[in-house]
């Protein structure tokens, strides 16, 4: 983990910089808020940031710092417990609070914390662009389907019934639902239609697998399982 420090009392700094160290963190360190303004362009896992620096203080620094950067967390030090400085701080765009004296055991835990929840959000992020049950797997970006990490080429139809029964596994779709969803209100059609293509997504998802993913309750509709 590599951690960006700014702070400009000296014996404070270095006790956080041994306590990091001890941890198997990697520091950067910087006293001064103008001077800090040119490591934000390195990439770290969070920054620590004293409020009360020479140059710019912490508030402005966070602020300046978000604009190019929403991701990597952001923890204060601070000397004063003040609500309002905390939402001063919050409203910069830091994501926690420490206020001095503190234990080094807590500012540890606190770093472990931010970094673990900053690393969550980024499997979010990548899981929007991706739907996956069991071994299928869905890039809504491309519309590409994998079953087994395996590619499956479907038509625009199938693709589309697959993905409503994987939006939510386990919910019954109707056909009526299938027909109007996927092809609309104003399109007359028989509901064997829907069938038909059950069967060309089971003999393309589930047969070659040895799977029987796509059920049918009979009388009812669909669902995957």
């Amino acid at each position: 983990m590599k951690i960006l420090l700014i702070e400009d009392e000296p014996t404070l700094s270095q006790n956080i910089r041994q306590a990091l160290a001890a941890e198997q963190m990697l520091v950067d360190y910087v006293f001064d808020g103008a001077l800090a303004e040119r490591f934000f362009k390195n990439q770290y896992d969070c920054i620590i940031m004293d409020i009360n620096l020479p140059g710019k203080n912490g508030l402005e620094l966070c602020r300046i710092f978000r604009t190019g950067n929403r991701h990597t967390p952001v923890l204060l030090l601070t000397a004063f417990d003040e609500l309002e400085d905390k939402v001063k701080g919050f409203e910069a765009g830091a994501d926690d609070y420490l206020t001095k004296p503190f234990f080094m055991k807590e500012l540890v835990l606190r770093i472990q914390s931010l970094n673990k929840r900053a690393q969550q959000s980024k499997i979010s992020a990548a899981n929007k662009h991706t739907l996956s049950f069991e071994d299928i797997r869905i890039d809504l970006h491309q519309k590409k389907v994998f079953r087994q990490d395996k590619e499956i080429l479907l038509t625009p139809r199938e693709y589309q019934i697959l993905l409503r029964l994987m939006e939510q596994p386990g919910e019954l779709v109707s056909k009526a639902a299938l027909m109007e969803e996927i092809w609309g209100q104003s399109v007359g059609m028989n509901t064997n239609t829907i069938e038909v293509y059950i069967n060309f997504l089971r003999n393309k998802i589930d047969k070659p697998f040895g799977k029987s993913s796509i059920k049918t309750k009979i009388g009812y509709g669909y669902f995957i399982q």
